[in-house]
């Protein structure tokens, strides 16, 4: 039955603006002791209420009446608590706009009119008005402050999940759409491979998935998982494609739109991660061509030019509540590209970003940088940055034959074996190494998997180093013994890492119908009983296992989180300047690389429609913040051919810079990269 509560309600003139609504909260539930409303704390404990303790020298009739009024106000507030967030329909008679607000129980309805009940036993609650798409009221549990409050990094609680493989996508991911195509391995040769397949809907078929893998529903069972972030991964190719790239161009962007909607709705705040940029960081598509060899300079010119578009998108007051941060470059190999180089475009890409949101707090998104699995490289460095970040990605999957079981006894006397000692001793240390040498420190990737067992998880084609993979991919089968186990490394993993992102939070099936890969899928593993229920119940598990770790936990210097303008050293701009002086591996001195010139047209990026909204709050929502940006975009120097992307070999060495002479051609259609299969990170451990 539908526990749904209808409500009519008359706003005044006056009070019409959609921002000015309260965020409406649960009433206070035995399983939490503190709640903030509105700037006021409630508190669950069982105190006795006394009205005489608020009077001062009243007379005894004015005390029965106040307390007999406190009495009725505080029914009133307690009925409102509890029915409010169930739904509330707010009609503006005088303009027919809507306000529906769901609680757990709730009904709601999809834009093709099918209808899911909301399940939330976290006390979160989603919000909806159509005449208003922009309202940030809504909140996902008790816990997490509402969209229209600010995050307090360092101290707020991230429990997230990743939407891997959606729009970027991974075979192990989403299995059954390149078992379909045998010679794919990545999703370059995917694409290569579909748009040869006409008769079967040709490159489409990626739009396909994208409609289907992740929809609303999904996002609003990560809420009532009482998880409160995603980490979206977006490919360049979601923001658009040049000439000769096989990928589907520009229609990422559209669902990535839909998933900033939805997290919108249901209260969870996000992450926005460029997941693959133009020439490869870590070669997962190709061999590594960004900031190294003969392309390396070129292709980080176009990944600065769309860091720029998306900050300016997601830099608009319209996304700033919902899009909080920015992981600007996925996995970067540090090997390959330098530590140095990268720096040095870490520090131009912060620069870009600020010049266009501006500097401290509420002022864009807070900017993400990944450790390249070495946290303790990056201390010290590029002091006086603007609310940047480092982000950890920790697995024990790879690297190695790891096959203690997770069915036998840990250090506490639960299953587990010694995986979950294992995750407190080696990453709460890389976590407090983050802190205290870099500022702000986030996981934005683990999972409960600690061996590489799975369909496709090291890759198309590749076996698994371990033997025992035929029992940990039986999900069917896991005992509970098994399951135990698994929840207790998640568990430890989370309370270790800290402010964590699961990767991920499905797995597709494969062409039998089987998820071959259970232990990487949240949603599988919660239905199934080896992911914890509440995300919560995580803290304090290292404790329990005998292992304390102290962290850093402030005070962060000024510029960590909030800068008021650029504190960045002269020292370190001359040291890591832009363009790096060197790009490793290239085959010609920098002054003869390929380059773009600014002489392109701006590109933004399409902004969502609305039907049911008034121009009046849409109108300002163009995809461009910054409008002292003028600055045009890159585009290729006229006369002038490039090497390929990923390859960029020359036939000819060029011996002057590229005016249309001297630098190869590239083909009309580029070959189909050699795969390198994923990065290993370094903090591995065999048991």
């Amino acid at each position: 039955m539908d526990s749904s509560i209808t409500l009519v309600h008359q706003f005044s003139k006056e009070n019409t603006e959609r921002s000015s609504l309260p965020s409406y909260e649960p009433v206070p539930r035995s399983d939490y002791d503190l709640y903030e409303h509105q700037g006021h704390d409630y508190q669950n404990q069982g105190q006795e209420y006394h009205p005489d303790d608020y009077q001062l020298e009243a007379k005894p009739w004015t005390r029965r009446k106040a307390f007999w009024i406190t009495i009725i106000i505080a029914t009133v507030a307690i009925v409102l608590a509890v029915v409010l967030p169930v739904v509330l329909v707010a009609n503006k008679k005088h303009s027919g706009e809507t306000l529906t607000v769901g609680g757990d129980g709730s009904t709601v309805t999809l834009a093709n009119g099918s209808t899911f009940t909301y399940h939330n036993k976290f006390g979160g609650y989603w919000v909806d008005d159509p005449t208003n798409p922009f309202i940030d009221n809504a909140q996902p549990n008790s816990w997490t402050p509402p969209l229209n409050q600010s995050w307090n990094w360092g101290n707020d609680r991230i429990m997230g999940i990743n939407l891997g493989g959606w729009l970027a996508l991974e075979p192990f991911i989403s299995p059954q759409v390149f078992q379909k195509y045998p010679e794919a391995v990545d999703e370059y040769t995917l694409s290569v491979a579909m748009a040869a397949d006409t008769a079967n809907g040709g490159l489409d078929q990626i739009e396909q998935h994208y409609d289907t893998f992740i929809t609303e529903q999904d996002i609003a069972q990560i809420a009532g998982a009482g998880l409160n972030f995603v980490r979206l991964a977006l490919p360049f190719w979601a923001v658009g494609t040049w000439p000769g790239e096989p990928y589907l161009g520009g229609k990422g962007w559209l669902y990535a739109l839909k998933a900033m909607g939805w997290c919108r709705k249901y209260g969870l705040r996000m992450i926005l991660d460029f997941h693959a940029v133009p020439g490869s960081q870590n070669g997962e598509l190709s061999s590594i061509s960004f900031l190294h060899g003969n392309m390396g300079y070129a292709n980080a010119q176009r990944t600065l030019s769309y860091i720029r578009t998306i900050t300016e998108f997601i830099s608009q007051k319209e996304y700033q509540n919902v899009v909080v941060g920015f992981g600007i470059l996925n996995e970067p190999i540090l090997d390959v590209i330098g530590i140095d180089n990268l720096l040095s475009f870490y520090l131009e890409a912060h620069d870009v970003i600020r010049n266009i949101t501006g500097y401290g707090e509420g002022n864009g998104p807070y900017i993400f940088i990944h450790d390249s699995f070495d946290p303790k490289a990056w201390t010290g460095a590029l002091a006086g940055v603007d609310r940047m970040g480092l982000e950890l990605h920790e697995y024990f999957s790879f690297g190695g034959v790891n096959v203690d079981p997770l069915d036998v006894p840990a250090a506490d006397g639960q299953p587990g074996g010694n995986w979950p000692l294992q995750a407190c001793k080696i990453w709460g240390p890389l976590v407090n190494d983050g802190r205290e040498g870099f500022g702000i420190t986030i996981t934005g990737e683990y999972t409960a998997s600690p061996t590489d067992c799975g369909l496709f998880v090291i890759g198309v084609g590749l076996p698994s180093q371990n033997p025992d993979c035929a029992k940990n991919v039986d999900w069917q089968n896991f005992d509970n013994a098994t399951k135990a186990g698994i929840q207790n490394f998640v568990k430890a993993s989370a309370d270790a890492l800290k402010d964590t992102f699961f990767w991920t939070w499905k797995i597709g099936p494969d062409q039998d119908g089987n998820i071959g890969a259970p232990m990487w899928s949240y949603q599988l593993g919660l239905e199934n009983g080896w992911i914890p229920e509440d995300p919560r119940t995580s803290d304090g598990k290292c404790s329990a296992l005998g292992f304390d770790q102290t962290y850093f936990t402030g005070p962060y210097q000024p510029w960590q989180t909030g800068a008021t303008t650029t504190t960045v050293a002269a020292s370190s701009r001359t040291q890591y300047s832009w363009p790096p002086p060197t790009i490793l591996d290239a085959q010609v001195p920098f002054s003869l690389l390929p380059s773009y010139t600014n002489t392109g047209s701006i590109v933004t990026l399409p902004v969502a429609t609305f039907t049911s909204a008034p121009n009046s709050v849409t109108a300002g929502v163009n995809g461009w913040f910054d409008d002292n940006d003028k600055t045009p975009d890159i585009t290729t120097v006229a006369g002038c051919s490039y090497p390929d992307e990923y390859i960029a070999s020359f036939t000819v060495t060029p011996t002057a810079p590229c005016t249309g002479t001297g630098v190869a051609a590239a083909p009309t259609v580029p070959p189909a990269p050699a795969h390198i299969g994923p990065a290993v990170p370094t903090s591995v451990v065999t048991i």
